[in-house]
């Protein structure tokens, strides 16, 4: 058993020429920097191995030479598999340089691949990725011209188009946990996430191949708590004790109990955002957040939500998730990000995929990068930059709604806030809503075909996803429309009823998000003015999303208007009310209810002639609607 335990560079002689190799982390947790950098210590002294092919998932980099950056040496791989290319530029420029070939796959796809390699099934059906750069139509996620062998094939099933993606023969696997006990049983309790170790280790054990797991120490044969085991010591080759600057927890912390989450820190532990673009447009992401809804949220922009939603104290009341395996708490960021503190959960992270890719997730909220008139988004290769597109395909695809956060210019851009409104000071130099997208990461088309709800958030305007295109709905008090937005737009976006921006999105000071969406001001909004004997109701930029809301509005209305011995007439404010598609009926039968047992007239206002249309078509009845 204790032959198990071997130096780095002895597990790094492990590694045969032309082997495939597949590797754990995420950003920097749970990468194997002690044996990647073995790897890269053979190669440069004794050109071997050479010729890998590698696969992995998530990205593993610090975006300059930590994790697989390390591999990145002419001659020393062959081809890559990848989910996200952003973190790793030394491998990324050779792909881009034609020095290797490439393929950029959905991240989620090649996590559960992992576990469809170790079942020894051909691969997996999956919807995720069509009409998409994955889509063989578009290029099938080939990097360069060199990658032509076929990594995603177009099928039709049960009339339905899918893609299939084969499943890779993996023959080593580069792993880390934390204790390695004398038979190679490993543990992870001071990791942050526990990723897709097991499915990679049963991949290529049962193909066959090697199995090398990092690790921070060792244990007695047989003394570790056999729940506590995540890797098996049946599946495990060799085990490496790394020195600790290559076990650091994330890239940005050496260690954290909070982030093991075997504690709960105290609340602040993540500080407020000060005000800026990133945190107005996390603001105004804020405001779609469903209660009681699980959501996801990306890497860059859309982190600020977490903090936002800390800040103005709704946590509680929201699920936040990160893909690869966290589930509630809060979020981290930068090169912590994948860590979270005060968690309910930490998944594997094919499981989380497949939960993400059955349409588990009530909203996600993502990275902008570019867009176009059609609704396209591009995330993943901009001109000789890789980026790749992560785990965004899966989560952009099956979430049931979708909000897109990012700067409305960048690189330069700089902007001040006075009174409530916005002044643009200097104009970012990049332009992001052009004409077409370099690369389509996610298609607009597709999912305005389907009725997916999408919004484009900037820190100046906000764009709805429609069949006819990006329609323009809010724009920021003090931002001219010609001047500030469409100026810098390749394209005319489609002109809605356009409102304007709530003005504490760009103020000091808490924007009361939590009254706002728990519906804690409803004895406020609905109030009877005795004198009059009318009952007035203010929904003014009111959101009923779900059939609880809807019954939050009846009981309300009953509380007033139930001890009443007469009818009462009523008015109505809708300005910048919206009603979720999925509720209109439950919401019309509420109110005909309500209208059948306490009122005489009513009145209905709004400002926005959609609106106006909406509600003649939705409550119908004897009600005048101005």
């Amino acid at each position: 058993m204790r032959r198990k335990v071997v130096s780095a560079a002895d597990a790094a002689a492990l590694i045969k020429d032309g082997d495939t190799v597949t590797t754990s982390g995420f950003v920097g947790i749970g990468v194997p920097d002690e044996l990647l950098a073995a790897v890269e210590a053979r190669f440069l002294a004794h050109g071997t191995p050479r010729d890998l092919s590698l696969v992995f998932a998530a990205g593993q980099g610090d975006g300059k030479d930590r994790g697989l950056n390390r591999l990145g040496h002419k001659g020393l791989l062959k081809q890559v598999v990848g989910g996200h290319w952003g973190l790793i530029p030394q491998v990324a420029k050779l792909a881009v340089d034609g020095h290797i070939k490439g393929w950029n796959l959905p991240q989620g796809c090649i996590s559960q691949l992992y576990r469809d390699a170790a079942a020894g099934k051909p691969g997996m059906l999956s919807k995720v990725g069509l009409e998409t750069f994955v889509d063989p139509r578009q290029g099938g996620g080939a990097v360069n011209d060199i990658s032509t062998e076929a990594q995603v094939e177009l099928k039709e099933l049960n009339g339905e188009e899918v893609l299939f993606y084969p499943a890779p023969k993996l023959t080593v696997a580069l792993l880390r946990g934390t204790t390695a006990d004398e038979a190679g049983n490993i543990t992870m309790e001071r990791e942050a996430l526990v990723i897709d170790n097991l499915a990679q280790a049963m991949a290529v054990k049962n193909a066959g191949g090697v199995v090398i797991v990092q690790v921070e120490r060792l244990a007695r044969g047989r003394s570790l708590a056999a729940r506590d085991v995540h890797i098996p010591g049946i599946l495990v080759d060799a085990v490496v004790v790394a020195r600790p600057e290559n076990q650091m927890q994330t890239y940005k912390t050496a260690f954290s109990h909070a982030f093991t989450n075997r504690i709960r820190p105290p609340s602040g532990e993540i500080p407020a955002m000060t005000l800026g673009p990133r945190k107005v447009i996390a603001r105004r992401c804020a405001f779609e957040l469903p209660v009681n809804g699980v959501i996801n949220l990306g890497i860059g922009m859309p982190e600020g939500v977490a903090a936002v939603a800390a800040e103005e104290g709704i946590l509680d009341h929201v699920t936040l998730t990160a893909e690869p395996g966290v589930i509630g708490g809060q979020p981290a960021s930068g090169l912590d990000f994948g860590a979270a503190v005060d968690v309910d959960a930490v998944i594997p992270q094919n499981s989380q995929f497949d939960f993400y890719d059955g349409g588990g997730l009530d909203m996600a909220c993502l990275g902008l990068a570019q867009a176009d008139a059609h609704g396209n988004v591009n995330v993943s290769r901009f001109g000789p930059r890789l980026a790749g597109a992560g785990g965004f395909i899966n989560i952009s695809q099956n979430a049931k709604s979708l909000v897109f956060a990012g700067t409305f210019t960048a690189k330069g851009l700089h902007v001040s806030f006075e009174g409530g409104k916005l002044e643009i000071k200097q104009e970012g130099e990049a332009h992001k809503f052009l004409s077409n997208v370099e690369q389509i990461t996610f298609a607009g088309k597709r999912a305005a075909r389907l009725g997916q709800p999408v919004l484009y958030v900037t820190e100046r305007c906000v764009f709805r996803l429609e069949k006819d295109g990006l329609v323009l709905t809010e724009v920021a008090p003090g931002v001219d429309l010609e001047r500030d937005i469409l100026a810098h737009m390749g394209f005319t976006p489609v002109m809605g009823e356009i409102q304007e921006m709530d003005a504490r999105l760009f103020a000091d000071g808490s924007m009361d998000l939590r009254r706002e969406l728990l519906h804690l001001d409803m004895p406020e909004r609905i109030a009877l003015d005795e004198p009059t004997g009318r009952l007035f109701i203010n929904f003014e930029k009111m959101r009923i999303r779900s059939e609880e809301e809807v019954i939050q509005v009846r009981d309300q209305v009953e509380k007033v208007c139930g001890p009443l011995a007469n009818r009462v007439d009523v008015i109505v404010n809708y300005d910048g009310f919206h009603l979720d598609d999925d509720v209109a009926n439950a919401y019309a039968e509420m109110v005909a209810g309500l209208q059948e047992r306490f009122y005489g007239t009513v009145t209905r206002y709004s400002g926005s002639a959609f609106m106006r249309l909406k509600l003649g078509e939705t409550l119908r009845g004897p009600a005048h609607i101005y």
